[in-house]
């Protein structure tokens, strides 16, 4: 059975919003990345390049996945010793991130020192995602939307470079 592309999409962004992250919350994190090298960039702009991002196939496969992951240790249901690492969002286990490089690749080279930033200083959404609250479980949101916004950036970059 083939996946229709316009439900794949419509899947990925309505999980988005079911975990609190809005299209405004990734474009503020690509402003916060760009802002010191664009001139006269405006959220309107990261926004117009977070809905790209989100169009990408692989990008919507990854959504869909790190955050069924997510919602499935919020409710327990993984076996030992997954559960403990995805609910404890262990340092180690970098499969998060991997995951996340996916979308990044998308975008080549600069998305990977975007993403290796903005996943070390945490602003915006991210650090509500990283707070850990004992509620939910964002081991693989927080990765994903650092990602997307990586991405949304470096898309930015390259029309600049034009």
């Amino acid at each position: 059975m083939k996946i229709d592309k316009h439900l794949l999409e419509k899947a990925a962004r309505d999980l988005l919003l079911q975990r609190g992250v809005t299209i405004e919350d990734i474009a503020e994190l690509v402003y916060y990345l760009q802002k010191d090298y664009v001139p006269n960039l405006t959220l309107a702009m990261c926004a117009e390049n977070v809905e790209a991002v989100l169009l990408k196939r692989e990008v919507q496969n990854t959504i869909i996945t790190g955050i069924q992951l997510d919602i499935s240790a919020e409710n327990n249901e993984l076996l030992s010793p997954l559960q403990d690492i995805l609910t404890e969002d262990e340092g180690l286990y970098g499969i998060d991130e991997i995951m996340a490089l996916s979308i990044v690749n998308v975008y080549g080279s600069i998305g990977f020192t975007n993403y290796g930033y903005i996943d070390k200083v945490k602003p915006g959404i991210l650090a509500k995602l990283n707070s850990h609250d004992d509620e939910h479980v964002h081991t693989f949101l927080d990765d994903i939307v650092g990602a997307i916004a990586a991405a949304a950036a470096s898309r930015i970059a390259h029309a600049q470079a034009d």
